[in-house]
């Protein structure tokens, strides 16, 4: 169960890992300086490759932009929730873990999801999701593979009680499961296109036939309230990058290889799969969002029930 006091413990390192809540400020009555999470992996590496976002904020008067690296959603919903950066970008299921612990963040815009898949070694016999019955599942706790590995489980009559969960980060879990140690994988993009790159491994489940999901674009609800008009010049750039991205697929791949270091070939997979698309927060995905809150706590994995729009930005609500 996700508790307050533990969502605010752990918060404590994302705000060394981010560099404290310090930054200049601008003579324009702006913050000298914007702080944005994100992983190394999809449209968002584009914007930073590019540079787009730091030209447009500087002729507004926000003359830096400091880029934070995270390894996946929760720890950057640590530092969001405690103000030590302005925006994140996340699945759908750390919005959730922080809104129940009281974290002060917003929605502001919404994706299609990198593709989740469950996915096992390349000679398993492991053939189905029934077959995961006893059998032991890598996966990120509180990540969206956490949530997709829920949800396909109960496409086929399963639940967490049924299966073995084991809680470890990307390169953990593809070295147990290249050593033999757990049975299957829940992983997203491009994590998702490497195992089957390098190890040769094959999906059982994957998110556009069993559960499609979004990403979100959040931000500090005190950064929000202070500087909308900033944010929403942000997101309008971010929407500019996704509309580039998509029309220009190859070269965008071709600048996230350079951004991560992941060969081209994982990162033209990924983006293949991938919708690219920026939008506000409509009811549609305020729904879906909810109806993940609401499995949430009726499993006890939120220790209090939740109302994802009270957690929607004003402007971002689609009209």
């Amino acid at each position: 169960m996700t508790s307050r006091r533990a969502f605010l413990g752990a918060a404590a390192g994302a705000l060394v890992m981010a560099g404290g809540l310090s930054r200049p400020a601008s003579a324009a009555g702006l913050p000298g300086e914007f702080r944005i999470g994100y992983q190394k992996e999809g449209v968002l590496a584009v914007v930073k490759q590019r540079g787009g976002l730091e030209t447009r904020l500087a002729g507004l008067g926000v003359p830096n932009v400091r880029w934070v690296e995270f390894s996946f959603g929760p720890p950057m919903m640590e530092a969001l929730g405690s103000g030590a950066i302005d925006l994140a970008s996340v699945g759908d299921t750390p919005p959730v873990f922080a809104q129940a612990a009281g974290a002060n963040v917003v929605y502001v815009a919404s994706t299609p999801a990198a593709e989740n898949a469950i996915v096992v070694p390349a000679g398993s016999p492991v053939s189905s999701l029934a077959e995961l019955k006893g059998r032991k599942v890598a996966m990120a706790r509180g990540s969206s593979s956490h949530n997709f590995t829920f949800q396909a489980l109960k496409k086929v009559g399963l639940t967490f009680d049924d299966i073995t969960p084991v809680f470890l980060g990307q390169a953990e879990a593809s070295q147990a499961m290249g050593r033999g140690e757990v049975d299957a994988w829940a992983i997203w993009d491009p994590y998702f296109a490497l195992a089957e790159l390098r190890q040769g491994a094959r999906a059982i489940a994957t998110s556009a036939t069993h559960y499609p999901s979004n990403s979100f674009y959040l931000a500090s609800r005190v950064f929000s309230d202070r500087y909308g008009a900033l944010l929403g010049t942000v997101i309008d750039e971010l929407r500019l990058a996704y509309v580039w991205a998509d029309q220009n697929r190859a070269q965008a791949a071709t600048l996230i290889a350079q951004a991560t270091g992941v060969e081209p070939a994982a990162q033209e997979r990924t983006l293949m799969r991938l919708g690219i698309e920026l939008k506000p927060m409509d009811e549609a995905v305020i729904a879906q969002q909810q109806a993940i809150a609401d499995v949430f706590h009726g499993l006890g994995l939120i220790a209090r029930p939740i109302v994802v729009r009270d957690a929607v930005w004003r402007q971002s609500a689609a009209r």
